[in-house]
């Protein structure tokens, strides 16, 4: 993997995390301080490279409320105060680091008339000899007044950073490296119940039809074949044919008109939601097709489609595009409404999505993976569920390099499933 730097100080920065220090476990970050203004740069700076602040265990925080003074703050960062000395610094420390929900921990030391930052330095040498799997770093802040201390943390193997930003940078250059290996050794998925026949039939006949993109009971099937999650669409030429339908995906379903021409559908009245049964069904077929007639009387109109609705959940959106020289790419981001309103995406290469661990890497990225995770109360969506459907959507862009772009929008993770509700596929003839 190659991490990219913005300049000379970025670059040896990096280069001595790396040599001196171990690839961190995730990228939690725990922070223990003297001083509270460092400690909110150094949090915002975490935030900004999308690391995380650790959460500690009630074993820690414990640990850390009977033993450290009130007036500071035992949550993540750990405010120990500006009187505290070495003492307060080795055992803030010694908890930090062995609580399970820390990855790796920063130290800041600023100038008081209590730092001694000789001794800090070397409790933090010997943390770091009882927690050789864990990352420290340190910000000795204070200039000439800290001098001696940070000359014995270089010597010893221990990065020191003047100001609180470089010091996070760096901790996310080790982060980024570590998941990069992660996903570079994870195990490749053996997808399984796919039917490439029925893509390859169905992309032909769209072809002969003169057409490059498909409808969407087409669509339906493309995605079904390759086992991505769907809510079914299928096509309906009478409004008998159209209750039959609905009787057999079940209610309520929405019914929207079948055109190649007609791309946005509700705008010529070509959408019925909330359809409760046979005769509402009937209705609102007929209804949309004396509507559609009217607007766009020249539009072929194969017929209508019905679909099952579905229940709530976390929106996203699995797009496939293709870039002339790197082949197909995956996108991955925030779907229905706030497509445009966040532009929130992360890219990938199709052919790099093949493990569980590279894709939950993509996800991670977004600000998707907070509601997906479950934000505030809500209950966790069904991560594997949309995992192994971003596994399927770059098995097909690989498998077809017909597809120019594809878009599920939005794919909709329930607590248990997901259901692609609208997918657009666009194809091109291939030698």
């Amino acid at each position: 993997g190659v991490l990219r730097v913005e300049d000379m100080n970025e670059l040896f920065d990096l280069a001595r995390a790396f040599a001196t220090q171990p690839l961190p476990a995730g990228n939690r970050v725990a922070i223990v301080t003297n001083a509270g203004g460092p400690a909110i740069i150094a949090t915002d700076a975490i935030e900004q490279y999308g690391l995380a602040m650790a959460r500690f265990t009630k074993e820690t925080l414990d640990s850390l409320r009977e033993n450290l003074p009130a007036e500071g703050n035992i949550y993540n960062p750990v405010d120990i105060l500006g009187d505290a000395n070495d003492d307060r610094y080795r055992f803030a420390l010694e908890k930090v680091l062995q609580d399970e929900n820390v990855d790796s921990v920063l130290v800041l030391v600023c100038p008081t008339a209590s730092t001694e930052p000789e001794k800090t330095a070397h409790t933090i040498i010997e943390m770091r000899k009882k927690n050789p799997k864990k990352p420290i770093l340190a910000v000795y802040m204070g200039g000439r007044d800290l001098a001696a201390g940070a000359d014995i943390l270089t010597k010893n193997g221990i990065p020191n950073f003047t100001f609180p930003e470089p010091a996070v940078k760096a901790i996310d250059g080790l982060v980024r490296y570590s998941s990069f290996q992660k996903t570079v050794h994870a195990e490749k998925v053996a997808l399984t119940g796919i039917e490439r026949e029925i893509v390859k039939s169905t992309f032909y006949d769209v072809l002969k039809d003169k057409r490059v993109v498909l409808l969407g009971h087409e669509t339906s099937k493309v995605a079904e074949a390759y086992g991505i999650p769907v809510s079914p669409v299928r096509l309906a030429t009478s409004e008998d044919e159209a209750a039959a339908i609905a009787e057999e995906i079940g209610y309520p379903v929405v019914l929207k008109i079948s055109s190649p021409k007609i791309t946005h559908k509700t705008d010529v009245g070509g959408v019925e939601v909330g359809l409760q049964d046979s005769a509402a069904v009937k209705r609102a077929y007929r209804n949309i097709m004396e509507r559609v007639q009217r607007y766009m009387p020249d539009a072929p109109i194969y017929g209508v489609e019905a679909q099952k609705m579905v229940g709530e959940g976390v929106e996203t959106i699995i797009g496939i595009t293709r870039d002339v020289q790197f082949g197909p790419l995956v996108v991955f981001g925030l779907g229905g409404i706030y497509v445009n309103l966040f532009e929130d995406v992360s890219f990938r290469l199709a052919s790099a999505l093949d493990s569980r661990e590279a894709v939950e890497e993509m996800i991670a990225e977004t600000k998707a993976y907070s509601l997906l995770k479950g934000y505030r109360g809500k209950k966790p969506a069904d991560m594997d569920a949309l995992i192994d459907a971003i596994l399927r959507t770059a098995r097909l862009a690989l498998d077809f390099p017909e597809i120019t772009e594809m878009d599920i929008n939005p794919l909709r993770v329930h607590t248990k499933g997901a259901s692609a509700l609208d997918v657009k596929i666009t194809i091109e003839p291939v030698s």
